[in-house]
């Protein structure tokens, strides 16, 4: 069992930044560690991830503004946010891929003001 623990989020001006954390309990090997969103009726979407060697996936629309990373323990994800747009809102959740099994963090609403 992989317990996630969400930080970050909340209410930003369009053009600024935030930063999300993520903590996976324990000291185990994850391999993949990533960020979902769901907007308002629509269906989650990937946002970013990152495997244990370090490389990393982008959806197109966050390319070149989101930065994903994880620490050197490799439990902790973190999701850089810049140039935040109003289509960015959403409630942002922590995924991992460990023995097998995806584990989900309970969400955080990101609120992108214009």
């Amino acid at each position: 069992q992989v317990r996630l623990v969400e930080s970050g989020g909340g209410l930003v001006q369009a053009g600024g930044s935030t930063r999300l954390s993520c903590a996976a309990s324990g000291s185990i090997f994850i391999d993949i560690m990533g960020w979902y969103r769901q907007a308002p009726e629509k269906q989650r979407e990937l946002v970013a991830q990152i495997r244990s060697g370090g490389p990393t996936n982008y959806a197109d629309s966050v390319k070149g503004r989101f930065t994903i990373s994880r620490d050197n323990a490799k439990t902790t994800a973190y999701l850089q946010m810049n140039s935040l747009r109003p289509d960015d809102t959403a409630v942002y959740y922590c995924a991992v891929l460990y023995s097998g099994r995806n584990y989900w963090g309970q969400g955080t609403q990101v609120t992108v003001s214009s």
